[in-house]
């Protein structure tokens, strides 16, 4: 059935399983790719296949002109965990001046009201989907994140740095999606038809480049492990016979493999099928999931205004160089690490470099 966010209001007995299911490809017929992915017509084929008394859920995170996009994760766990809010703040719902795919589709909410989560996508250089990694770099909120913004001043890293140490912390942070089921079906085409007989790239001068016997994965599911080893980090199962991968297209042109020849494949559709049922049969069996104490469903972040007034007196005076005092950025600056003194942040480092007034 059609998700109602209304059931995340319900007692976890009253209501319906819930499943949302995640097309990891870049690829929308609305943007320059002109066609749309094979994710998104697997992830119509598991929506459809599932049981019907199930809120089926799903989202295509592919490319379109015009549209957001996930912007990417600004690392604030690198300078304290008690800076990376949960669910994250860096960004926010319908921003202009920087507009966040992940907040205007509500996905934090929707991955905390799901019982469960389905992941489809292709394998792009040995690695997720682009949008799949900015999706999943943007989750590390989930992973002990900090769910009172309050206590940092809404961004404040200096009382991010002293909360992280207080014994109040421990309590704070939390795997706030632990305890769902996770599943992967990646695909991929073998370098369709670019190899050589012994497996390089045909176009390729140096040879020796390119050793086919050192690439990196005998299993080439193993180029989503990044992502199944997040979620289990975060106390998200992982069941191995649910993480799987499947190809098809080697030796074809691209164009020869679209999501119309692949509906073609008996074989391709019935490892699929098979997988699907798989994942439907052991989340069934486990059954729903009680939600944790902090939730992305029903946030509503607070009001900043007055932090935000104080973040940017920090940044007016980072600029002039004189960051506050015991700080990291003091620290680094006494030391010569960052030289990142400037009225003009935005500047890159190329344009510094090529100036003529230096």
């Amino acid at each position: 059935m059609r998700p109602n966010d209304e059931s995340g209001n319900l007692p976890l007995d009253q209501r319906p399983f819930r499943i949302l299911i995640i097309s990891g490809s870049e690829r929308r017929q609305y943007n320059c790719p002109g066609v749309d992915s094979k994710s998104r017509t697997l992830m119509l084929r598991m929506a459809d296949h599932l049981p019907a008394n199930w809120e089926i859920d799903y989202e295509d995170l592919g490319n379109v002109y015009g549209r957001e996009q996930i912007r990417s994760c600004n690392a604030c766990v690198s300078t304290s965990m008690a800076l990376c809010v949960w669910p994250c703040n860096c960004y926010q719902k319908s921003s202009k001046m920087e507009p966040d795919l992940m907040w205007n589709l509500d996905l934090y909410a929707r991955l905390d009201l799901a019982d469960a989560w389905a992941i489809i996508g292709p394998v792009n250089w040995y690695a997720p989907s682009s949008n799949l990694k900015l999706m999943f770099d943007r989750l590390v909120c989930m992973n002990g994140g900090n769910p009172r913004e309050d206590l940092i001043a809404h961004k404040d890293p200096e009382k991010a740095m002293a909360l992280e140490h207080s014994a109040e912390w421990a309590e704070l942070s939390q795997n706030h999606l632990e305890g769902r089921t996770a599943a992967f079906f990646c695909y991929g085409d073998g370098g369709g038809d670019e190899l050589d007989p012994e497996g390089r790239p045909s176009v390729l001068k140096h040879k020796s480049y390119f050793d086919p016997r050192a690439e990196p994965f005998e299993n080439m599911r193993d180029s989503y492990a990044p992502l199944a080893w997040q979620f289990r980090y975060g106390g998200i199962e992982v069941p191995d016979h649910l993480w799987t991968y499947c190809e098809f297209g080697r030796g074809q042109k691209y164009s020869d493999n679209q999501a119309e020849h692949m509906v073609q494949d008996d074989t391709v559709l019935a490892a699929f099928d098979q997988w699907t049922d798989a994942f439907a049969a052991f989340i069934g069996e486990k059954g729903k999931v009680q939600p944790g104490q902090y939730r992305a469903f029903g946030y509503r972040p607070p009001g900043h205004l007055l932090r935000d007034a104080q973040l940017l007196w920090r940044d007016a005076r980072m600029r002039a160089g004189v960051p506050p005092e015991g700080s990291s950025p003091a620290v680094q600056q006494e030391q010569g690490l960052n030289r990142d003194k400037t009225w003009s942040p935005g500047e890159s480092e190329g344009e510094k470099l090529r100036r003529h007034d230096k």
